[in-house]
């Protein structure tokens, strides 16, 4: 959504104008509140319940943030919303202040219950039968783990939905009823303490979120234009400013170094460790560090607009994008609590009333039913491992854009790479110059670069890179006309020229057999060539006058790369370029790629991409973001590399590779591949369990305090299986 704020309050309140989003009405504001106490999907689907009304246009609930935004009417007041969120069991806090993730109170009641309860059991044990003292002991230990369940249970009857809350509230009043006093407390406080342990897990994903977040500097050293330095806030530094960053210290914004030289740590942005050397006229960005001298660096963006400004927020929305199992689970869950109150009803029911069963035989199985039912452990492995997963990626400077893309790279069967800044290092440089004509080399550069100094091609920008080191200068174009993947018609000091690829030539049936076969040899070395000569015209039929080979040095990793994608199970790399045929063939063997399509237009590109589509179904892309833009989207996942070079790869690709490095990319598959089979795991584990111990209940071999224990143990296991995510093995 484009947004502009013109204010905010002390909780984060925008006021949003402007262009927004079409489905909400004009004027609309937006608020952002942080919350404590939203430790699960239970407290999320209560705020959704509590902000339903007429007023409120959209809810985003993050549980990773622990941030409620709100989109609502201007006529409702804010502190009504903020009433409202405090309504469904959470509290609203101030941003600025680092409040508990969990309260001690919290703490120290579930121990009370554990502790009561254990005492009760102890005295059971001893004593042989139940007393007075057990029962008094069960009762506060209910009273102690039921503070911070059966509020919850009472808000969600109210609200009109059932959640586990809702379950464990009756099965616990129905235990006290039957005289169970001991199995009601033991349900009571395994349920707190599985709820604390879950707390605690979204506790650390959050931690380990803020360590990829808190990288963006406070304050900035300020040059002014007397020389004096002063210490600012880094949100006062302008672009066009001058400040000073000594060694130890954070750049405080993107920009340039106009004097001074360093090395940088700029693992914070990219996940790399080696030290860059920066020097005058390098880019330096926010966030990274500086590890040597001191320099002074001119301010090309204010912080919000800097590269680590777009990470955050890449990072903050990647949580609202759901993956396919979440969503599944997220629905499951909707309909399972419902059926499952549903089916205890019909068990505590039925056969006493139809078939002569014993009524305390028959409500005791259905609580059971209602205590296994909860979902715990499959609510929460899902969100906790995909959050995990995205937190280790944007450490290691890979940024993925979502759940649903970290699943996608899980499946992905095949990726299909540009040549140019993907295997080559995309720095071309002209190796030959052929004359074919009489015409002097000088006066063939003068022409190329003249029409060439019009793109940015990167073929384009050898040339004219190869005219100023030749000490030629260029001239003016009179008028120019691009035919796009083949190559340019221009008129320069009266003459009309073309320039192009090989393909060009025998459109405009210029090329001899001689040119041919030099072009080919050319081509045999993994060279592109570019052809300058007389447009054909009139009774002219045109004339090549030079030829100029181009390489472009394939990069050290490109096939140490390759290896290791096809190691992390792609079936097939396929090379897809504007280049030709035989120059993208040499590439591709010398780095281990299994197709190889050149001299593609892009509208070519995507029909390989859908052909590719057809045939592995997942397929991602590697491109620069922009030029393949077509292509990226075409495919199952868009992967920008070497994005911490621009802004527009960050934008527009599903996946942005920080390092210009190809072997992200593997470690990418493989954690989604990581992801995936924890999830499933995870889900698979919760219902395989469910299913055990709702057999025993209704076989009669199984108490609630052994499927409490059971669903907790359930819980702790999906949940360090899901934190596992956040380590990744080199």
């Amino acid at each position: 959504m484009s947004k502009a704020c013109c204010g905010s309050d002390e909780q984060g309140a925008n006021r949003v104008s402007g262009k927004m989003d079409l489905d909400l009405p004009a004027g609309t504001v937006e608020s952002t509140f942080k919350v404590s106490g939203m430790d699960c999907a239970d407290e999320i689907a209560a705020i959704q319940s509590s902000l339903r009304i007429e007023q409120v246009f959209k809810v985003e609930a993050k549980l990773m943030s622990s941030t409620v935004q709100v989109w609502y009417s201007p006529q409702l007041d804010e502190n009504e919303i903020r009433r409202l969120i405090n309504k469904s069991g959470v509290k609203v806090v101030d941003p600025n202040k680092n409040a508990k993730s969990i309260s001690g109170q919290r703490i120290a009641l579930v121990i009370a219950s554990g502790v009561l309860v254990g005492l009760a059991i102890l005295i059971s044990f001893f004593a042989k039968e139940l007393n007075l003292l057990t029962i008094v002991l069960c009762l506060v230990s209910i009273f102690c783990g039921g503070l911070l369940v059966f509020p919850k249970g009472l808000r969600a009857i109210r609200q009109g939905h059932l959640d586990m809350n809702v379950l464990m509230t009756v099965a616990v009043a129905g235990a006290v009823y039957l005289g169970d006093y001991t199995e009601a407390a033991m349900v009571v406080f395994l349920f707190a303490f599985s709820e604390l342990l879950e707390a605690f897990s979204v506790v650390r994903a959050r931690k380990a979120i803020q360590e990829v977040i808190n990288v963006s500097p406070k304050v900035a050293l300020l040059k002014a234009a007397n020389g004096e330095l002063n210490s600012v806030p880094v949100d006062s530094v302008k672009v066009g400013d001058t400040v000073v960053v000594r060694a130890g210290d954070l750049f405080p914004t993107d920009g340039n170094v106009i004097s001074g030289k360093t090395e940088v740590n700029q693992a914070p942005l990219t996940g790399e460790s080696t030290p860059v050397k920066k020097r005058e006229g390098d880019s330096v960005y926010a966030g990274t560090v500086n590890l040597s001298g001191s320099v002074e660096v001119q301010v090309t963006k204010i912080l919000s607009d800097s590269k680590v400004s777009q990470i955050i927020r890449m990072v903050e929305d990647a949580q609202k994008s759901k993956a396919p199992s979440q969503r599944f689970v997220d629905q499951f869950a909707k309909v399972y609590t419902p059926a499952v109150f549903v089916l205890g009803l019909l068990i505590c029911f039925v056969p006493p009333i139809f078939f002569g069963g014993r009524w305390e035989d028959w409500i005791y199985k259905a609580l059971v039913l209602l205590v296994i039912a909860c979902p715990c452990a499959l609510v929460i492995s899902t969100p906790v491992s995909i959050v995990s997963g995205l937190t280790a990626m944007a450490r290691r400077g890979v940024l993925v854009k979502g759940g649903i893309f970290l699943e996608t790279l899980g499946r992905l069967k095949a990726v299909a790479v540009d040549k140019t800044g993907t295997i080559t290092e995309g720095v071309p440089q002209v190796l030959v110059l052929k004359k074919w004509n009489q015409l002097q080399e000088n006066e063939i550069i003068k022409i190329a670069a003249s029409i060439e100094k019009l793109s940015n091609h990167p073929l384009a920008q050898a040339v004219v890179r190869y005219a100023a080191k030749s000490g030629v200068s260029v001239v003016s174009v009179e008028q120019s006309h691009t035919e796009q993947g083949r190559g340019i018609f221009a008129t320069v000091e009266g003459h009309e020229y073309f320039l192009g690829n090989h393909r060009f030539t025998h459109e405009l049936g210029v090329c001899s057999p001689d040119l041919e076969k030099y072009l080919q040899s050319l081509e045999e070395q993994a060279m592109s060539v570019v052809v300058v000569g007389h447009k054909p015209h009139d009774n002219c039929s045109g004339e090549v006058l030079g030829v100029f080979g181009i390489g472009d040095k394939i990069r050290e990793e490109a096939k140490g790369a390759i290896q290791d994608i096809h190691k992390a199970g792609c079936e097939a790399v396929v090379m897809l370029s504007g280049d030709n045929n035989r120059t993208v063939s040499a590439i591709s063997k010398q780095v281990g790629i299994d197709k190889v399509f050149g001299e593609l237009l892009p509208d070519g590109k995507v029909s390989k991409i859908k052909e590719l589509v057809s045939e592995y179904k997942y397929v991602g892309m590697v491109g620069d973001g922009v030029n393949d833009a077509p292509a990226l989207a075409q495919a199952s996942i868009g992967i920008a590399m070497g994005a911490i070079g621009t802004d527009a790869a960050i934008e527009t690709a599903d996946v942005a590779l920080m390092k210009d490095d190809l072997r992200q990319l593997s470690v990418a598959i493989i954690q989604g591949k990581r992801t995936l089979g924890i999830i499933r795991f995870n889900i698979g584990f919760a219902l395989v369990l469910k299913a055990i111990f709702l057999i025993l209940a209704l076989s009669g071999y199984s108490s609630m305090w052994m499927a409490i224990a059971a669903d907790t143990g359930a819980t702790l296991i999906v949940i360090i299986n899901a934190l596992r995510l956040l380590k990744i093995n080199d």
